[in-house]
């Protein structure tokens, strides 16, 4: 079995327990030792029994960063954790959980208790989501909360714990968490396979009604990963408290900034691992005005465009757009994705009528030529290099790729999958032109192509990989491709 993570404790007396997988030392040979470069950063469990600043527990994590290794508690949870006054701002939305936790209990503690958390796992299985909330804020092994009642519940302390404070009764679950955080199981797994050198995670709703990779995608990524040496683990939104257990993330969820794929994705980048979609990436691909103005910027071609502010929405604003864009025209969301969110109009009544629904959920909507091609083309594009070549097809009878019906369902339409270098010259350069306003990320740009020319539809930052549609050409490779940048980016980063 390969060693995932370096537990080091002050004594080895303290070590109670036989648990394969792990590398048990002594903190004064960790600090004593030669840094030497490592193929991959060791992850450090800091079971110290003192974090008091330039205590040993303290100089362990220091020593910890500056040998690019991952120590978990931090130096900036050490600091946290070091005076209450510091960990304060916390206080009223834990004791928030912890008070409607108690709440629900059939038989609520009568008076001041304890709990003990530890890897994020509580000993009373009732106050899980508080042990979460709070693992998620501050990450340190072994934590107590101490808690009294008066004027509704409080949490009077949050106190690391020293290794040798576990005692005999927290045994067992401290072992049972500490297997679970370092996914060690209770047996050794047979098989001649090298050890992984990376983990990642592939944050998924399988309950998504359009997710932008099918099951079967996201089984081939987890293939792929095997091939190359790196652990693919399918997560959902309920593992937010385990993001930093992991190398790398990637989103095949469809991005939102006012959900939890945008907090996912900035607290992967806070923990320094590379994630795709990044948080930067997010912000400018799901607001098609920041797109807009950025394209119009940089006079790539777009089809005829006006924002349309809720303000200013009157009848002189409507005559301009008879104007200029004419009729049929199509009004939409900024952050509608995939053909969601979207209206087509051929009348007045019928601009005001989609005008005033897409109002209702944003300031500013873009109102826009109607362009019709019988396809739209995709390219897909990774660190500025084309990856793949699709055209999307318009739903026979209906003027979009996607018919979302009003009872919820939706109907797609046909595609055609090519190599890159089969599509048109022209539409490939224009596609990573475009993907260059918004990073290095992976994208999905969106073009139509008439007799006046290629025009920008839009860049998607979570653009589909379905097995069977966009892997059509490339097969595996499209997946070892992906997982081949995370490693760079990994190994960049490491490096760096």
């Amino acid at each position: 079995m390969s060693v995932r993570h370096t537990v080091i404790v002050d004594r080895l007396k303290d070590w109670k327990w036989q648990i394969e997988g792990l590398e048990l030392i002594p903190a004064n040979d960790y600090l004593t030792r030669q840094a030497t470069p490592q193929q991959r950063p060791m992850r450090i469990i800091n079971l110290c029994r003192h974090y008091t600043y330039l205590s040993g527990g303290y100089y362990c994590s220091l020593l910890a960063e500056a040998r690019n290794d991952t120590p978990m508690p931090t130096v900036a949870d050490i600091v946290d954790l070091s005076r209450q006054s510091l960990y304060a701002f916390a206080l009223p939305d834990l004791e928030r959980q912890l008070q409607q936790t108690i709440k629900r209990l059939a038989v609520p503690p009568e008076g001041p208790f304890e709990l003990f958390i530890f890897f994020g796992h509580c000993d009373d299985a009732r106050f899980h989501r508080l042990a979460s909330e709070l693992f998620d804020l501050f990450r340190y092994p072994l934590l107590k909360l101490s808690i009294q009642p008066g004027g509704g519940w409080k949490i009077r302390s949050i106190r690391p714990m020293g290794l040798h404070q576990v005692t005999a009764a927290l045994g067992d679950f401290f072992e049972s968490s500490l297997r679970n955080y370092a996914r060690v199981p209770r047996r050794k797994r047979s098989g001649s396979r090298k050890p992984a050198l990376y983990d990642m995670a592939i944050l998924h709703n399988p309950n998504e009604q359009l997710p932008p990779s099918n099951t079967a995608a996201l089984e081939r990524f987890i293939k792929a990963g095997k091939q190359l040496r790196v652990d693919v683990e399918l997560i959902q939104k309920k593992d937010y408290s385990r993001l930093s257990e992991f190398d790398a993330l990637l989103l095949r969820e469809t991005t939102a900034i006012d959900n939890h794929t945008f907090r996912f994705a900035r607290k992967a980048e806070a923990e320094g691992m590379p994630v795709i979609d990044d948080p930067k990436s997010i912000i400018r691909c799901t607001n098609k005005v920041y797109m807009w103005e950025r394209l119009s910027a940089q006079n790539l071609p777009t089809p005829k465009t006006i924002a349309l502010n809720r303000l200013r929405f009157d009848e002189q604003v409507i005559r301009r757009l008879e104007d200029e864009l004419g009729y049929p025209m199509i009004l939409k969301i900024p952050d509608g994705s995939f053909s969601r969110g979207m209206f087509k109009a051929d009348t007045r009544s019928k601009v005001m009528e989609a005008a005033k629904t897409l109002f209702e959920r944003s300031r500013i909507i873009l109102a826009q030529e109607f362009m019709y091609t019988s396809y739209d083309w995709r390219i897909g594009i990774l660190n500025g290099q084309p990856l793949y070549a699709c055209q999307y097809k318009q739903v026979r009878g209906h003027w979009q790729i996607v018919n979302h019906k009003a009872d919820g369902s939706s109907v797609p339409g046909g595609f055609a999958t090519m190599p890159v270098e089969d599509a048109p010259v022209e539409v490939v350069k224009t596609a990573l032109a475009a993907a260059a306003l918004i990073g290095n990320g992976l994208y999905g740009v969106d073009l139509k192509q008439n007799d006046n020319g290629i025009f920008v539809i839009e860049i998607n930052d979570n653009p589909n990989i379905d097995h069977g549609v966009e892997d059509k050409v490339l097969k595996g490779e499209l997946y070892s491709t992906i997982i081949h940048e995370f490693i760079r980016r990994i190994e960049a980063t490491r490096n760096g």
